[in-house]
C-alpha cells in the first residue's frame, strides 16, 4: 500500500498533471525506475513531466511534503544516479525544443533532446555539440550535462562545463532561475538573497586558501565528476556563474536543468582515422603519452577482450589504440596525419599503420568503439552483472597505471575483464561480469572496489567517476578521494541548495559505506533472445513505442522481473497485476519492426521476445490457433470475405462520406471493432494479367494484402498490381505470375499473431511456387511489399527475391529516361526497407523523380504493425505524431512509400494520399530509345 504522504502528492499533482501522465503501477514504476546501471529501485510515483512550469509545481509539492524527488531523462546513466524508490520526474520525449542563434554559435536546448539529434541540428552549420560521449545516439541533453558528461574527442577543454553559457534552474523549492537573463538574476537574488550570499562565501572561503585552490585546479586537469563540481568557484567570480556551473555533474541533487545554452564546437571538414595495433598494453600506454603533444583528436584503447568481443581477427592478445585527426582541409589533415605517423615510428606494431579517409570505412571502427560496453557486456555468463567503472589518472602515469590496473583486475580473479576508453585524456573504462547469488560474491566486488579506490585515489591520486557521475556507485568515496576540507565544501553546497535534502538523497552523499553494494538488479533468464542484454537503452531512440506505453528495453526489464517473480513465488499478487498489465502496455502496442535492433550493439530485436511469448498464449489447442490455422488453408475464401467488407465500407463512405465515416469509425473502435477510416481501400479485383514476351521475364509475387486492397477513394487510377503489371510491361519485362498465387503468403501474418508454424508453412509453400516459377532461380522475382520481403529474405533459402524499388533501382531505371518535377513530396522509408538496407536505393529513385524530397525528421517504424494502425489506433497515432506538420510547413500534397499498410495509416495520420513509389516512377519515366 502506498503511503499517506504519497497519496497526498499524487492527489495534490492530479490537479495540474493528467492521470496518463502519473504512474503507481508496479509494471510501469519499474520499467521507468531502470536505467543502463547495475542497481535497482523502484520509484512509488513516476511523473511524465511536460514543462517547466509542471516540475516547479512538482517539487513544490513535493517540498510541502518532505518527499525525495529524482529526475530522468534518457537513462542511459551508469552509476545509479537515476534510481529512486520515491518519486521519478522525467523529462524526456516532451521535451525537445530548442532555438539557434544567428550564426549558430550557440544553441538553447530542452533537456529531452537526443544529444545526437543536435549534431544533426548543427550541422549544415558546420558546427557540432562537442561532448560526444559513447551514448550520445540515446543520451539525452539534460543527462549529459547534469553528468557533465565528455567523451572522446571533447577531453576537459570542451566538456559540458566548459561550453555551457547559462541554464534555466527549477530549484527544489519549485524557484525558477534563469542565470543568462538579467531580470531572472535581479528577483533571484532579491527573493533569496541568503542563497547568492551563501555562495559568495563559499567562493570567498576557497579562494582564502591557497592550498584547496591547488588541489581544486591539479583535479580538473584530468576528467573528473566524482563529487559535486567545485572548478567553478576557482573559475567564475559572479555568483550566477557559479550556480549554473555547479549545477553541471551535479546529477540531480542541487535542482532540475529546464533549458541550456552552450556555445557549439567547429565542425570539421575533414577527418581520417587508424587503428594501431600493439603486442604490449605498455608500450601502446607510451605511444598515447607521446600522442598527446600531435595533433591527435582523440585516441582510444581496446584491449583484447574489447577487441575479441568485437570480433576483430587482427591477432591474438593484441592492445588497439584508435586515433582520429581533423582539419579544414586535405592539406592541413594529410600534414597532421604525418606527423602523428613520426610518433608511432618509434613503436612496433602488430600491422604496419595506415590512416583512412573514407567515412564508411572508419565509420565502423568508431561504431565498434561506441558499442564497446554493451557489446563486452554481452559476452558476459547470462544471469551475471556488468559493471563499467571509470577512472581516468594523470597523462604521465598513465603507462605504469594501465599496468597496474590490469594486474589489479586479474589478481582478483577478473580475468575475463576489459579496459578501454579515452587513453588520450587518461580516461579509462573497465568492464566486468559480476554475480551477486552469494555473500562471496559480494564480498570479491567489495574487495575490487576498495583497492580500485586505493590505486586511484592513494597510488596515482586519479578520479574514481571521470565522466560517467558519482551516482550511487561511488557515493561512499567521494570524501576519500576530496578530503575532508573540499568534501566539506561540497556539502555545504548541498545545503545552499536543496536544505531539506530531498534532491536524490542517495547520490554523490552516501553515509553508508556499504551502499555500493546495495540494491542491485537481478539479471535473470527470460528469453533466449535477449537475454545478452544489459539495459543500456540504446535501443529506444528506435522504439516507437517508447514514451507512449513501454520501450523494448523495458519490455525486457518488465518480463525479467516477471520471469523472477514466477520462479521465486515471490509476491503471488504482484506477479498478477504485472502480468495482466503487460498484455496492453508490452504485447498489444509492441509493434514487433525490429529497428529496436539497429540501434542496439548486440542487434537484439524485442521483437523476437514477443513473437515468443504470443507463440506461449497461443497454444495448438486454443481456439485462437484453430482459426489461424482455417484461414491457413482456405486463404482465398478469406481473402474474398475481406474484400466483400471492403465492398461494403467503401459503399458506405460513398454515401456518409470522410465525416461520417470519420466519426462513426471512431465509435466503433471505441467499442471494439478495428479503426474505420477514409483511408481504408477499396477491395481489389484481378485483371487477366496483360504482360509482353519478352527475353526479359521476372516473377511477380503481389503480397495477399495486394491481392485484396485496390487503391483508396483519393489516389492513383489504377490497384497496385495492375500499376506493376503496366508499369514493367512498358519497360519491356514479362511478367510471371507463381502458380496457386490466390492461396499464397508470406507467412508474416502468423508470425505476429504467435504461430511461427503455420508462418513457416506458409512461407514454405510460397518459396516452392516462386522456385518453380522463376525456373529455379533463372528469373528474378519481385514482391510489392516491404515487409513480406524482409520475411522472404529471412526464412527462404533457395531463393532470393527481391523489393519492388530494389528491382527497378538495379534492373529497370537504366533503361529509362526520368523527367524530374519540382512538385514537394514526402517518402516514408518503411522499418523493413531500413532493416534490408534499401534507404538509399529507394531514396535515390524518389530524387530522380522530384526536386523535393522530404523524408520526414523523427518518423522512423509507422506503427501500423500490419494490423495494429486498425486494432490499435493510437500506437499508429502516436507513432506519426510528428509527420503532419512537416508535411503542412513543406507545402506536400502526396506521399510515397512501399506498404500498403503503412500507405494507410500515413494517409490517416498526414492529412494527404500516401501510395507506392512505383506510380511516381511510372509518371515521371520515359523508356529510352
Amino acid at each position: 500500500m502506498m503511503d499517506a504522504k504519497y497519496k497526498a502528492f499524487v492527489r495534490n499533482i492530479s490537479w495540474f498533471i493528467p492521470d496518463d501522465r502519473i504512474y503507481t503501477d508496479d509494471l510501469r514504476c519499474l520499467a521507468w525506475g531502470t536505467d543502463a546501471s547495475f542497481y535497482r529501485h523502484v520509484p512509488k510515483v513516476v511523473v511524465r513531466s511536460r514543462n517547466e512550469q509542471e516540475v516547479s509545481r512538482l517539487l513544490q509539492e513535493a517540498s510541502k511534503l518532505g518527499l525525495p524527488v529524482t529526475f530522468r531523462a534518457a537513462g542511459t546513466s551508469l552509476s545509479g544516479q537515476t534510481n529512486t524508490d520515491s518519486i521519478l520526474i522525467v523529462a524526456g520525449k516532451n521535451w525537445e525544443n530548442y532555438e539557434l542563434s544567428d550564426d549558430a554559435s550557440t544553441i538553447t536546448m530542452q533537456p529531452g533532446l537526443v544529444g545526437h539529434k543536435v549534431d544533426e541540428i548543427l550541422k549544415p552549420y558546420g558546427r557540432v555539440f562537442s561532448p560526444d560521449p559513447a551514448s550520445k545516439n540515446s543520451a539525452m541533453v539534460g543527462g549529459i550535462v547534469i553528468n557533465n558528461a565528455s567523451g572522446m574527442s571533447c577531453g576537459t577543454h570542451a566538456n559540458s562545463d566548459k561550453v555551457l553559457k547559462s541554464m534555466r534552474i527549477v530549484m527544489a523549492d519549485g524557484t525558477v532561475l534563469d542565470t543568462g537573463d538579467a531580470g531572472s538574476r535581479a528577483a533571484f537574488k532579491a527573493k533569496r538573497p541568503d542563497f547568492v550570499k551563501g555562495i559568495e562565501k563559499l567562493r570567498d572561503k576557497i579562494m582564502a586558501d591557497p592550498e584547496l585552490v591547488k588541489r581544486i585546479k591539479y583535479k580538473y586537469q584530468i576528467k573528473n565528476v566524482t563529487g559535486l563540481n567545485l572548478l567553478p568557484f576557482v573559475r567564475f567570480t559572479d555568483p550566477f556563474d557559479i550556480i549554473t556551473h555547479c549545477m553541471v555533474g551535479s546529477e540531480g541533487t542541487l535542482g532540475f536543468a529546464s533549458q541550456f545554452t552552450m556555445s557549439t564546437g567547429h565542425l570539421y571538414s575533414h577527418s581520417a582515422s587508424a587503428m594501431l595495433y600493439f603486442d604490449d598494453m605498455r608500450k601502446a600506454s607510451e605511444c598515447i603519452v607521446e600522442l598527446k603533444n600531435s595533433p591527435v583528436e582523440c585516441a582510444e584503447m581496446l584491449d583484447k577482450k574489447s577487441l575479441s568481443a568485437a570480433e576483430d581477427k587482427t591477432g591474438e592478445g593484441l592492445t588497439a589504440i584508435l586515433v582520429r585527426t581533423s582539419a579544414d582541409d586535405q592539406d592541413t589533415l594529410d600534414k597532421n596525419i604525418a606527423q602523428i605517423m613520426a610518433v608511432v615510428g618509434h613503436y612496433k606494431l602488430h600491422v604496419p599503420a595506415r590512416f583512412t579517409s573514407d567515412p564508411a570505412e572508419y565509420g565502423k571502427y568508431w561504431q565498434i568503439r561506441s558499442g564497446i560496453f554493451p557489446i563486452v557486456a554481452g559476452t558476459r555468463p547470462i544471469g551475471t552483472t556488468v559493471i563499467i567503472e571509470d577512472i581516468a589518472f594523470h597523462i604521465q602515469d598513465l603507462p605504469d597505471a594501465t599496468v597496474d590496473l590490469a594486474r589489479m583486475l586479474n589478481e582478483h580473479g577478473y580475468a575475463d575483464s576489459c579496459i578501454y576508453g579515452h587513453a588520450l585524456e587518461g580516461n579509462f573504462h573497465f568492464v566486468i561480469s559480476q554475480s551477486f547469488e552469494t555473500d562471496e560474491d559480494v564480498k570479491r566486488y567489495e574487495e575490487l572496489m576498495r583497492e580500485t579506490v586505493k590505486l586511484v585515489v592513494d597510488k596515482y591520486d586519479g578520479s574514481l567517476k571521470a565522466e560517467h557521475g558519482t551516482g550511487r556507485n561511488m557515493a561512499p568515496f567521494v570524501r576519500k578521494e576530496w578530503g575532508d576540507k573540499a568534501y566539506g565544501i561540497m556539502k555545504e553546497i548541498k545545503q545552499l541548495f536543496d536544505p531539506q535534502n530531498i534532491l536524490n538523497p542517495g547520490v554523490i552523499f552516501n553515509e553508508d559505506p556499504e551502499s555500493f553494494v546495495q540494491h542491485i538488479k537481478p539479471l535473470p533468464r527470460v528469453n533466449e533472445h535477449v537475454d545478452k542484454c544489459m539495459e543500456c537503452g540504446f535501443c529506444e531512440v528506435n522504439c516507437l513505442s517508447c514514451g507512449f506505453t513501454l520501450s523494448s528495453r523495458q519490455r525486457i526489464v518488465t518480463q525479467r522481473e516477471i520471469a523472477r517473480l514466477r520462479a521465486t513465488g515471490e509476491d503471488p499478487a504482484r506477479l498478477k497485476r504485472m502480468t495482466a498489465l503487460y498484455k496492453y502496455y508490452g504485447d498489444y502496442t509492441c509493434a514487433a519492426d525490429g529497428l529496436c535492433s539497429t540501434s542496439c550493439p548486440m542487434k537484439i530485436n524485442t521483437g523476437d521476445m514477443t513473437h515468443d511469448l504470443r507463440a506461449t498464449h497461443r497454444p495448438k489447442d486454443c481456439a485462437g490457433y484453430k482459426v489461424g490455422d482455417f484461414c491457413a488453408r482456405h486463404l482465398n475464401g478469406v481473402r474474398e470475405g475481406t474484400k466483400l467488407a471492403l465492398d461494403l465500407a467503401s459503399a458506405a463512405h460513398a454515401v456518409i462520406g470522410d465525416k461520417g465515416v470519420t466519426v462513426l469509425g471512431h465509435g466503433l473502435n471505441a467499442m471494439g471493432a478495428p479503426l474505420w477510416t477514409p483511408s481504408l481501400p477499396k477491395a481489389h479485383r484481378p485483371k487477366p494479367l496483360d504482360t509482353v514476351e519478352s527475353a526479359k521475364k521476372v516473377v511477380y509475387f503481389p503480397s495477399c494484402l495486394n491481392q485484396t486492397m485496390g487503391r483508396a477513394s483519393k489516389g492513383p487510377k489504377l490497384d497496385l498490381v495492375d500499376e506493376v503489371v503496366a508499369f514493367l510491361k512498358k519497360c519491356g519485362w514479362e511478367v510471371i505470375y507463381p502458380a496457386g498465387m490466390k492461396q499464397l503468403c508470406c507467412g508474416m501474418i502468423w508470425e505476429s499473431k504467435g504461430m511461427p508454424d503455420i508462418a513457416q508453412r506458409k512461407t514454405a509453400e510460397l518459396e516452392s511456387a516462386l522456385l518453380a516459377a522463376s525456373d529455379n532461380g533463372k528469373y528474378p522475382v519481385v514482391c510489392d511489399q516491404s515487409p513480406c520481403l524482409h520475411r522472404m529474405l529471412q526464412h527462404m533459402t533457395r531463393v532470393k527475391p527481391l523489393e519492388l524499388m530494389e528491382f527497378v533501382h538495379d534492373y529497370v531505371a537504366c533503361t529509362l529516361d526520368f523527367h524530374r518535377t519540382d512538385e514537394p513530396i514526402a517518402l516514408h522509408l518503411t522499418c523493413s526497407t531500413r532493416l534490408m538496407g534499401l534507404n538509399d536505393k529507394m531514396l535515390s529513385l524518389a530524387k530522380r523523380c522530384s526536386s523535393h524530397v522530404l523524408v520526414p525528421d523523427g518518423v522512423g517504424c509507422c506503427g501500423f504493425a500490419g494490423d495494429k494502425g486498425l486494432t490499435h489506433p493510437e500506437l499508429n497515432k502516436y507513432a506519426l505524431r510528428k509527420l503532419r506538420p512537416q508535411i503542412e510547413k513543406a507545402g506536400i500534397k502526396r506521399g510515397f512509400s512501399n506498404s500498403r499498410t503503412c500507405e494507410i495509416g500515413l494517409t490517416t495520420n498526414s492529412g494527404i494520399p500516401y501510395q507506392s513509389l512505383i506510380y511516381l516512377i511510372d509518371e515521371c519515366t520515359t523508356v529510352k530509345k
